[in-house]
């Protein structure tokens, strides 16, 4: 391969698996652009690096959330950022808070709401996929668990969109750096807003119950707090559009597909699990090397940045068999779209049972999706796999 990749052209952004594929075969461990970040594509390096945070610290992460034209990002100050010991502090707090038990309670309200959609849909025939279903839910389930105003729900995939717009945002981009800085201020003004008021009367939801965690009698500060309701927003939110968008697109693509899981809804989990490797909502993550290490035969500085590239290490076929096929019925092993170790993401199981309502939803009341012939348009992100529009014809059951 001549030159380095660019992650963030038009056609890699399209297709990155080829991509991916010749770095596995050809240079596993090596610079690519933009920022000349060191790329691991392989899924023992992508594990062996996610297994030691005492050389591979989360503090990359900061490095892509903060850009020297951005002042301010709670993210950045978030869980995802955080290495022994603060992290363990931190999410045994936020784990009080964000319990089974929580979920339970939603998924009711989310079932509702998931048959709404679903009739809106079905009744309309022709519709664009995302807001149709793919975002609306995700925002209920988003808006319920914090308690936040309905008439919010439609803002979520802007916020979203513009933070997680950060890493690939250019120096150049002046219209989208202020974009971004008025998403953060806009977005902190109003949970500010829903702090103080749940200070005031506390309700049952995620932000009361966070407000009332402790451990060992410690409480999340005001800077831990808005950084985890920030994260929930963007990834809670953003990871679930993206696996239900990616999914619909198998099940148009593959009608014999949908046709099996109408046959057989109990496959409706495996068929996640697959999505989520297969097409990983989440493409990859940053962790910075604290000491001079040797990785896949290269050797890296210290202070290396790497981006792991989730999305490749999913399709190595060192992890598993045909890993270009999309396999209904393929053995778990571990997935790594939510990541592994202690940074393993706490909303994984909301966004498992996010997938699974609206697919149990859908699946009885139609017998077709079908997509025209132009291209897919994706999200201009290198960490997250997600389309910004998905027009579908609807054949009804």
């Amino acid at each position: 391969m001549s030159g380095r990749l660019n992650l963030v052209l038009p056609e890699v952004l399209s297709n990155p698996y080829p991509h991916f594929a010749r770095l596995r075969r050809d240079s596993p461990v090596c610079q690519v652009e933009p920022g000349g970040l060191w790329a691991v594509t392989r899924y023992a390096d992508v594990m062996h690096v996610l297994k030691n945070p005492q050389v591979f610290s989360s503090a990359g992460l900061q490095r892509s959330m903060l850009p020297s034209w951005l002042e301010h990002n709670p993210i950045a100050h978030s869980l995802l950022v955080m290495d022994a010991p603060q992290h363990g502090r931190a999410r045994a707090l936020v784990s009080r808070a964000f319990s089974t038990s929580m979920l339970t309670r939603l998924e009711p309200a989310l079932r509702t709401t998931a048959e709404q959609l679903v009739s809106a849909l079905v009744a309309q025939r022709t519709v664009d996929f995302l807001p149709a279903l793919a975002l609306p839910l995700p925002a209920a389930a988003v808006g319920l668990l914090l308690g936040l105003d309905p008439s919010l729900f439609p803002r979520f995939k802007r916020w979203s969109d513009d933070l997680g717009a950060v890493s690939a945002t250019s120096e150049s981009d002046h219209e989208g750096q202020k974009r971004i800085r008025h998403t953060i201020q806009e977005m902190e003004h109003y949970l500010r807003e829903v702090v103080a008021e749940r200070r005031r009367a506390p309700r049952e939801d995620l932000v009361s119950a966070l407000l009332q965690a402790r451990v060992d009698g410690e409480a999340l500060n005001d800077a831990e707090l808005m950084a985890f309701l920030f994260l929930l927003l963007v990834a809670g939110f953003e990871t679930t559009v993206n696996l239900l968008g990616n999914g619909a697109v198998l099940l148009a693509d593959q009608p014999g597909l949908l046709e099996r899981l109408r046959a057989e809804p109990a496959l409706v989990p495996a068929f996640i699990e697959e999505v989520l490797r297969y097409e990983s909502p989440a493409q990859s993550t940053f962790r910075l090397t604290l000491e001079e290490v040797e990785l896949g035969g290269v050797r890296l500085p210290q202070h290396s940045v790497l981006i792991l590239l989730l999305g490749s290490a999913s399709r190595d076929e060192a992890y598993v068999p045909e890993p270009e096929r999309f396999i209904l019925e393929r053995p778990q092993r571990g997935n790594l779209a939510f990541g592994h170790g202690a940074h393993f993401c706490l909303g994984a199981a909301l966004t498992r049972m996010e997938a699974r309502v609206a697919l149990e939803a859908l699946l009885p009341r139609i017998q077709r999706l079908s997509r025209g012939p132009e291209p897919l348009q994706w999200t201009p992100s290198i960490q997250l796999r997600g389309l910004s529009r998905l027009p579908v014809e609807v054949t009804p059951a």
